[in-house]
C-alpha cells in the first residue's frame, strides 16, 4: 500500500478486458459473464487504501481520509460504513478468524483492532513516537506484522488465539533493505513456507525476505523489479504485487512465482486495465481479485468518486 491514499453494473455483466503488459501472452482475464458486480462504489470522498475480504463474501475497505471502515457485500455491491473514523488514516487492513480487523494507521503512527460486527475499536497501539507512516499489515499464525515506510522497523503484535497483547514489539530491520528518500517498506506478506516475511520497497522496487529477527535479504527476481510496489497477496507460491503507478503512471498487477523460502522469484506476467486508477493493494475472493482505486493523481474532495474494481484472477 501507499501514501496520501460507480453504484455498480447490473448482474450478469461481461468484465472488461485486462491487457497483458508483460510475460506470457493470453493474460486477458475478464471474458466470462459474472454474477457478482465488477465494481464496488464507495462513498464520495472516501479515499480508499486498504482492503480485506472475509470471512464470507464481504469486503472491508479502509479510508485514508478519516479512518472509517466500509463493508461491501460482494454479491450485490451494496455496503455501508460500519466503523466511523476519528480522523486518523486507515491504510493496510487484514481480518482474522475471530471477527477482528487489524488496521495500519499511516501518519498517525498507530495500529488499531476493530470488531467487524460492531465497528467498535477493541484495542489501539501507539507504535511510533515521532514521524511515521505505518503502511501495511499481515497476519501470521502467531502475530500481526506492520510495516513503516518512514522508519526501518517492523511492528509486531504477538497473538495468542483471541487474546490481544498489551503492547507492540519493535523489530529493527537490518541487512540488505536500506531506507532512502520517499516511501520505503510498504506491502507485506508471508513467505510460502511461513518461516519469514516478504516486504516490497516502493522507492526502489526491491523485494526482500525478512527473518522474524528483522534481518533482511534481497529476493532474487532474476533481473526484474517492482517499481511503485504497493500491496502484496500470496496464494500458495503465487505472489501478486500491485505496482500502483503513482510515479510512472503505469498501474499494473504483477504476478510472480516464488520459491518456498521466498528467496527467489520470477515475474510471470503483468496486467493493466483502463479501470485501474492508482490501485494500492489487492485481495482475493474465489476466482476474483479486488483492487481499491486510491486515485492519488486526482485532487481529493468531498465529492470525488471512488471505487474498488474486480478482475478475474490472472
Amino acid at each position: 500500500m501507499m501514501r496520501s491514499i460507480r453504484i455498480l453494473g447490473a448482474l450478469l455483466v461481461t468484465l472488461p478486458l485486462v491487457s497483458t503488459v508483460g510475460g506470457p501472452a493470453g493474460a486477458t482475464a475478464d471474458r466470462r459473464p459474472a454474477k457478482y458486480p465488477t465494481s464496488l462504489a464507495l462513498p464520495n470522498g472516501f479515499r480508499p487504501e486498504g482492503i480485506a475480504i472475509g470471512p464470507g463474501p464481504y469486503a472491508f475497505i479502509g479510508s485514508m481520509a478519516d479512518g472509517s471502515i466500509y463493508r461491501a457485500d460482494l454479491r450485490t455491491g451494496h455496503g455501508e460504513i460500519i466503523s466511523r473514523g476519528s480522523g486518523k488514516p486507515a491504510l493496510g487492513i487484514k481480518t482474522d478468524g475471530h471477527g477482528r480487523l487489524f488496521v495500519a494507521g499511516g501518519t498517525a503512527g498507530d495500529a488499531r483492532v476493530i470488531d467487524t460486527r460492531t465497528g467498535r475499536v477493541l484495542a489501539s497501539y501507539r507504535l511510533a513516537k515521532g514521524p511515521a507512516f505505518v503502511n501495511d499489515v499481515v497476519l501470521t499464525r502467531d502475530a500481526a506484522w506492520f510495516t513503516d515506510s518512514t522508519n526501518p522497523v517492523l511492528y509486531k503484535l504477538p497473538l495468542r488465539g483471541q487474546r490481544l497483547p498489551a503492547k507492540a514489539e519493535r523489530i529493527r530491520l537490518t541487512g540488505d533493505l536500506k531506507y532512502g528518500k520517499g516511501f520505503n517498506a510498504n506491502g507485506i506478506t508471508q513467505t510460502p513456507d511461513g518461516r519469514g516475511l516478504l516486504v516490497v520497497q516502493s522507492n526502489t522496487g526491491g523485494l526482500f525476505r525478512v527473518h522474524p529477527s528483522g534481518k533482511t535479504r534481497r529476493v532474487d527476481l532474476n533481473g526484474e523489479s517492482l517499481p511503485d510496489g504497493d500491496g502484496l497477496l500470496l496464494r500458495g507460491r503465487t505472489l501478486y504485487a500491485v505496482e500502483n503507478g503513482v510515479t510512472n503512471r503505469r498501474s499494473l498487477l504483477t504476478t510472480l512465482r516464488v520459491n518456498a523460502a521466498g528467496t527467489e522469484g520470477r515475474v510471470v506476467r503483468r496486467v493493466g486495465s483502463p479501470r485501474f486508477d492508482i490501485p494500492t493493494t489487492v485481495a482475493a475472493f474465489k476466482s476474483r481479485l479486488y483492487l481499491p482505486n486510491a486515485r492519488f493523481t486526482t485532487k481529493p474532495t468531498s465529492a470525488t468518486p471512488y471505487d474498488t474494481v474486480a478482475i478475474t484472477r490472472p
